[in-house]
């Protein structure tokens, strides 16, 4: 258990060290945040506020779980399909950055990144580290072997996470402080199923989540960018593969699946009827449109993301215990 703090402890720590060096050197390169000329008024004043900060995850989480789990094999998975994601955030956001577009890497190429990273998760899950091909349906405990299919699962729960996280960053501290839950989420299914990696990488994940919101919470000093919300959807997918809880994931991640399904049903909606649902999509710009403070929001989605993981983790324990 002493392990398991210090972890977080150590990643908390290095963030709130990083944080300080870290941001006045995107400032001066000017690394600024471009704001949606469509998106709420209110956020007009965040134009120019650094972001890329999600690469304080890098360090905070590779360090916090490298110094308590070392070399093991499930340390290593985690943290290159983590950093490999975040890669490709990073790359994503250098180039809006350089080229002063709301666009980075093409979709094709994004997708691609993507594509291969989660072929190797499943690739590596099945033939070394022993996970097999099943999944485990909540409630009834009923494993079901994908066989050949599971790799194209994997891929979908891979994909799918980073993308949703990368959706609900849209709020000072939202998706730093949903993840912080779901992880904390992990960090028990962890300690359960006695992988003391996972639960080490987790618990890193945690006070990677913590230090970062020191900088995160609104007035937002700093974002995470693609670099931090790819990379933290990328961890959230990984510990669900290597502990068989794919579908345990979207319960404890609800937040997430809701602001996805937002997005995708305005954009269906609007094509089918030329009418919007929402006042603004994902889900947490329509509550701002509604007069909601964007501290309003961020605590109802907090309160609501404590709630769904309390939720996953009572149908985690009925399905696997």
């Amino acid at each position: 258990m002493t392990d398991i703090l210090t972890a977080g402890i150590i990643s908390l720590v290095v963030c709130l060290i990083t944080g300080p060096l870290l941001i006045p050197v995107l400032r001066r390169l000017k690394f600024g945040q471009t704001v949606r000329s469509d998106g709420p008024e209110s956020h007009l004043q965040k134009q120019g506020t650094p972001t890329m900060g999600g690469v304080m995850f890098f360090f905070g989480l590779t360090l916090g779980t490298i110094f308590i789990a070392k070399d093991n094999f499930y340390t290593i998975i985690l943290l290159l399909f983590t950093l490999g994601f975040g890669l490709i955030g990073f790359i994503d956001d250098f180039i809006k950055i350089v080229k002063k577009r709301s666009l980075g890497l093409k979709a094709k190429d994004k997708i691609l990144g993507q594509l291969v990273l989660s072929i190797l998760l499943a690739w590596v899950s099945v033939n070394y580290l022993g996970r097999g091909t099943d999944i485990i349906i909540p409630i009834t405990g009923q494993h079901i072997d994908l066989g050949l299919f599971y790799l194209p699962f994997v891929i979908l729960v891979a994909m799918g996470t980073s993308n949703a996280v990368n959706l609900t960053d849209g709020l000072d501290g939202l998706a730093a402080g949903v993840t912080l839950f779901v992880a904390l989420g992990f960090v028990i299914i962890g300690f359960g199923q006695q992988l003391f990696s996972i639960t080490i990488f987790a618990m890193a994940l945690v006070g990677s989540c913590l230090g970062f919101l020191f900088f995160n919470i609104n007035p937002a000093k700093v974002f995470m960018g693609d670099t931090g919300s790819l990379a933290l959807g990328g961890a959230l997918a990984a510990m669900a593969v290597l502990t068989k809880t794919e579908l345990i994931l979207p319960i404890m991640g609800l937040v997430y699946v809701i602001e996805t399904l937002s997005v995708i049903i305005q954009v269906v909606f609007f094509k089918l009827t030329k009418r919007r649902i929402f006042l603004m999509s994902p889900i947490h710009h329509h509550f701002e449109l509604k007069g909601w403070s964007e501290q309003k929001v961020v605590l109802t989605f907090w309160s609501a993301a404590a709630i769904f993981v309390l939720l996953g983790l009572k149908i985690y324990d009925y399905t696997f215990m």
